[in-house]
């Protein structure tokens, strides 16, 4: 059986960022044999800039390749001003165009968010649902992995140890790779 390919990505560019956790958490809780998970860094990739679309810099097109290469999606995000960080944003924005080559087209997601208050994140996440409406992508609509005071689920070294939301993100990673096969 062919393993699935899931790319992720975090909507943090900061190196201790609570949902980089989440991401190193849910690279531990693949299921082996059944799916590999990719992280992609970010990282580098320049404001948008339409007058660019048709001459992309190398870092969005190895971007675009990856969304392309992938059977499914794992995006993990704080919330920033009650909305969806701008390097998320900005990313998704340069994956998307231009509009004839939208590298998310049918692809199913899956969103992971945490934060330091009592929310976490799931502002960010419900935002994020309204733009994969547009791009046709594919959501998860449960479990969602909402992780409030999550400075309290991190040991000192700021690995997530939390025994619920690991296993809230087992059955995230779960119930992409069952949607990811039926879309196959």
């Amino acid at each position: 059986m062919e393993k699935i390919k899931i790319l992720g990505f975090v909507g943090s560019l900061r190196k201790g960022s609570f949902n980089k956790e989440l991401m190193n958490a849910a690279l531990e809780l693949v299921p082996e044999g059944v799916a590999e998970l990719e992280v992609f860094d970010l990282e580098g990739i320049p404001p948008f800039n339409q007058d660019f679309e048709s001459s992309m810099p190398q870092r969005v097109m190895l971007f675009k390749k990856k969304i392309k290469e992938a059977d499914a999606i794992l995006i993990a995000t704080p919330e920033y001003n009650y909305s969806i960080p701008g390097v998320l944003k900005n990313a998704i924005d340069w994956a998307s165009r231009p509009y004839s080559d939208n590298s998310f087209e049918g692809k199913p997601v899956a969103i992971m968010s945490a934060a330091g208050g009592l929310l976490g994140g799931s502002r960010a996440q419900y935002h994020l649902r309204q733009v994969f409406v547009f791009l046709n992508m594919h959501a998860i609509n449960r479990p969602e992995v909402i992780v409030p005071f999550v400075t309290e689920k991190l040991d000192s070294s700021g690995k997530l140890t939390d025994h619920h939301t690991r296993e809230k993100i087992r059955e995230l990673l779960e119930a992409l790779i069952k949607l990811a096969k039926e879309k196959k």
